[in-house]
């Protein structure tokens, strides 16, 4: 499987991985930043619940790498729906929220750091990005430090072995709408969420959240990144 969350960095919407979107100008004095600019320079189409989710949508970020013989581009981007998870523990946490992970389709190319070259996306990248995210979002935050690092290891490495194996025991088949049209698609849920990886037109998709049904959302295209508000 591609290991794309591990070598290609990450570019907030807006931020300086973005170019022209750091803002600084001669003098330095900040000019106002689009938070949009990121999703914007995307060469592939970005993927939220389609019109049946009504709640608030939200940005989250964009992610750059590098591709053989180009500059940075952005290679993924995460778009959140419902209530921005928790920042800090919670202890009676329940907030809902679905974020869906829309993956570019890349072939063989260098990595982050021009050492190497990093496999092709697939499936599996869009199934761990969605799984890492979903261990972010819902981490055991009444843990001590020590503790908490020790659970976020040991999770993260199940995260990539179940990620790694969409076919095996760990996963479920799940069919839901993609711009209309049923796409078969991988499933499993835990205590702290639901996690489904599978494609879409033009891309990889994956999916995570909590406290809303991953059997009753559906995907479409977005047609107006404007929808979508900074948290």
């Amino acid at each position: 499987m591609d290991a794309t969350s591990h070598a290609v960095g990450t570019a907030t919407a807006g931020g300086p991985e973005a170019g022209a979107a750091s803002g600084a100008v001669p003098g330095g004095r900040a000019r106002p930043v689009d938070p949009l600019l990121a999703y914007r320079a995307a060469d592939f189409p970005w993927y939220g619940l389609d019109e049946g989710w009504t709640g608030r949508r939200w940005l989250m970020q964009a992610g750059s790498g590098v591709r053989s013989g180009q500059s940075a581009g952005v290679d993924y981007g995460t778009l959140g729906h419902g209530e921005e998870p928790a920042k800090q523990y919670e202890a009676r946490d329940v907030r809902r929220f679905a974020v869906v992970v829309t993956v570019a389709r890349r072939d063989v190319r260098r990595s982050a750091d021009n050492t190497g070259t990093l496999e092709a996306t697939s499936a599996s990248s869009a199934a761990w990005l969605a799984g890492s995210g979903l261990l972010a979002a819902t981490w055991p935050g009444q843990l001590d430090r020590a503790l908490r690092q020790d659970w976020m290891d040991q999770q993260t490495a199940l995260a990539w072995d179940l990620a790694d194996d969409l076919e095996g025991p760990g996963w479920s088949a799940l069919s839901l709408p993609v711009n209309g049209l049923p796409q078969p698609f991988r499933y499993r849920e835990s205590e702290y969420g639901w996690v489904l990886a599978g494609e879409a037109p033009g891309v990889l998709l994956g999916a995570y959240g909590r406290g809303v049904s991953a059997y009753g959302v559906g995907f479409s295209t977005v047609p107006d990144l404007a929808a979508y508000t900074r948290p």
